[in-house]
């Protein structure tokens, strides 16, 4: 029996298996880095041990450190969550050398499915279907589009999609680069990309004494990146010929390799309806929930239990109903999906919907770690209900802090194409994401900024309201989704009057709350204010504004040209060969920088001469800092 468990992890996943150690009656032991120190998972644990350092090489990746960790605690169990050594067999085996009990599968499984190449050539002599891979060196634009994968990892790094035949070799070695940074391996392959693919997964469960559960499918084909955004289960419009070829192609994966505890079997279904086996995950997923709340299990509950030798019943339960799980990432999708930093003031989400955060209200959003902030999961007796819960619960969500995809969320969810299951494929963002991100609409954010100017104006009255002066109007100045917005105003002894908004009432106001009635409807705001950042929540949506200084800052002035960083982070590489003096093409790749696991590159924005290269690879920098100039 399990007394004491450490997660060799952190975040959501951490207090996620935390949450269940607390029903089981087992002491919870955390690590963490010195970026973590005052992280929830931290804080909710029996006791902690500190990872010197922050970078992951430096802490969540030292299974050395981790072990030794457990010993001091005086945990008897490693649970390994995702990520980071989930997957690493050398780390399972070290847990096991060291007397402990490791929550996953044996070593071997893992490394039979470590190497994507080498799990493809296990799975076709089982007999799994799957793509064939195609020789790069051979490769024909009869074969295009091609997709580069790292045989190592996962998350979407070392992947690019090929659709002209002289961009290959370039593409593998970009591929062959960030796999090597990444995952400590350069080894890439090339298989068929499947235009209009879905993603779908099969979730096993297998004990020491030869059962296997098969417990469903999910949908995770809306994924940006490679990485997943919503996901579903059961995977809606299959046949059930084809749910049954999941199922027995996903069981024979399981015990091909002997595995036992949780992991999942990933395919990709063409839109003929044919499967090709992916991969096999080798540990919980990211989306295990959808699946405990459409079969009512704990997955790590049963993990634990597998752990400690006990047996499956034969068969699981039976599924019921409809679950649909989104990820609240810290990105703006609108600025090619990049990642966000800077405190999380609050973070609440209505009743009657699951999540799971790992983060809380002053959480500190910084560069080390995914960008992921919380998952929010539905359940119903129908997917449509399902679907429409989740959207109701997100556009009701209050987020304060960095950008995030909430909104994209919640328009991906309600978009045709979703709602009716026509455009499950890997390609809905390609093909949607301009309406998706498109501006909100503009008389609403008006409302929002007139709502912002009036909480304003009451925190700043002397006596707690208004002055009772109709003489000039009071004018404040907001920014919004790349546009601004004027609000001109004056409150008399008649009301309110509102340039722009007539009709318009003021109902009542304070300073985190107004009430208007706009066209006969009585709507009410809630307005926050951190610094120049004011959030306003309502029914007509939520809006982030920003204050503009009425007298602006004459100094705040860059460099005609300049490159700023959009994020802090790394720079991972500069292009080969670049020097001040060269020319460079507009949209050609001048650097490469690292934030929240993903590469972002930032480009040239015209034609010109590359003036100054202010940063080298390795250096750290901050948002703003200058990278380069391009003089056009």
């Amino acid at each position: 029996m399990i007394s004491s468990l450490l997660v060799a992890n952190r975040g959501e996943i951490a207090r996620r298996v935390f949450r269940t150690c607390r029903e089981l009656g087992i002491a919870t032991v955390a690590v963490y880095s010195d970026a973590d120190a005052d992280a929830p998972h931290v804080r909710e644990a029996d006791a902690a041990v500190r990872l010197p350092g922050n970078a992951p090489a430096d802490t969540y990746l030292r299974g050395d450190l981790i072990v030794k960790a457990a010993h001091a605690a005086g945990a008897d169990a490693v649970h390994p969550g995702y990520g980071f050594l989930s997957e690493n067999a050398g780390f399972a085996t070290a847990v096991a050398d060291a007397g402990l009990t490791w929550v996953g599968p044996p070593p071997a499984a893992i490394e039979a499915m470590a190497s994507k190449t080498r799990a493809k050539e296990l799975m076709a002599a089982a007999g799994v279907p799957l793509l064939a891979p195609v020789d790069p060196e051979r490769a024909t634009a009869a074969d295009l589009p091609l997709l580069v994968k790292a045989a190592a990892g996962g998350g979407g790094r070392g992947m690019r999609v090929v659709r002209e035949l002289g961009a290959l070799p370039g593409e593998m070695a970009a591929a062959r680069a960030e796999a090597a940074a990444a995952f400590g391996d350069g080894e890439v392959f090339a298989e068929p990309y499947v235009v209009g693919g879905r993603h779908v997964e099969v979730q096993v469960l297998a004990d020491a004494h030869g059962t296997v559960w098969t417990l469903g499918t999910r949908d995770c084909s809306l994924q940006r990146r490679h990485q997943k955004v919503i996901e579903e289960a059961p995977a809606p419009g299959l046949s059930d010929e084809l749910r049954a070829t999941l199922h027995a192609a996903a069981a024979d994966a399981a015990r091909t390799i002997g595995y036992r505890g949780a992991g999942t079997v990933e395919f990709l279904v063409s839109a003929a309806g044919h499967a090709h086996f992916l991969e096999m995950n080798t540990r919980l997923q990211v989306e295990h929930p959808v699946t405990e709340a459409v079969y009512g299990v704990d997955l790590v509950a049963l993990q634990l239990r597998v752990a400690e030798g006990e047996a499956l019943p034969d068969a699981p339960p039976a599924p019921r109903g409809h679950a649909v799980e989104a990820r609240l990432y810290a990105e703006d999708p609108a600025a090619d999906w990049q990642p966000q930093t800077g405190t999380l003031h609050c973070l609440s989400v209505p009743d009657g919907v699951r999540l799971d955060a790992g983060v809380d209200d002053g959480a500190v959003i910084g560069v080390h770690y995914d960008p992921m902030l919380a998952k929010v999961i539905a359940w119903a007796p129908s997917r449509a209900e399902a679907v429409r819960k989740l959207a109701g619960a997100l556009e009701r969500t209050r987020v304060h802090g960095p950008v995030t995809n909430r909104d994209l969320l919640v328009r991906s969810l309600r978009h045709p194409e979703f709602a009716t299951a026509t455009g499950l494929d890997t390609g809905f963002y390609d093909r949607n994401l301009g309406g998706l991100t498109e501006a909100p609409d503009a008389t609403a954010t008006g409302l929002c900024a007139l709502a912002a100017a009036l909480a304003d104006a009451h925190g700043r009255s002397r006596f707690g309201g208004f002055r009772n002066v109709p003489s000039q109007p009071q004018t404040r100045t907001y920014a919004c989704g790349g546009s601004e917005h004027e609000v001109r105003y004056r409150l008399g002894r008649d009301g309110l009057c509102a340039e722009d908004f007539p009709g318009v009432r003021l109902l009542s106001a304070a300073s985190g709350r107004v009430v208007l009635e706009a066209g006969g409807l009585r709507r009410e705001f809630v307005v926050c204010r951190y610094g120049d950042q004011v959030f306003v929540d309502s029914a007509v949506g939520s809006r982030v504004l920003v204050a503009r200084p009425r007298f602006p800052d004459p100094t705040a002035r860059t460099e005609p040209g300049s490159l700023l960083a959009p994020m802090p982070g790394t720079v991972v590489r500069v292009a080969d060969g670049l020097a001040e003096g060269d020319r460079v093409e507009a949209g050609a790749p001048l650097l490469w920088l690292e934030a929240m696991k993903m590469e972002h590159k930032i480009t040239a924005p015209v034609s010109g001469t590359l003036s100054a290269l202010h940063v080298k690879a390795g250096q750290q920098v901050e948002v703003g800092t200058p990278l380069a100039v391009v003089t056009e």
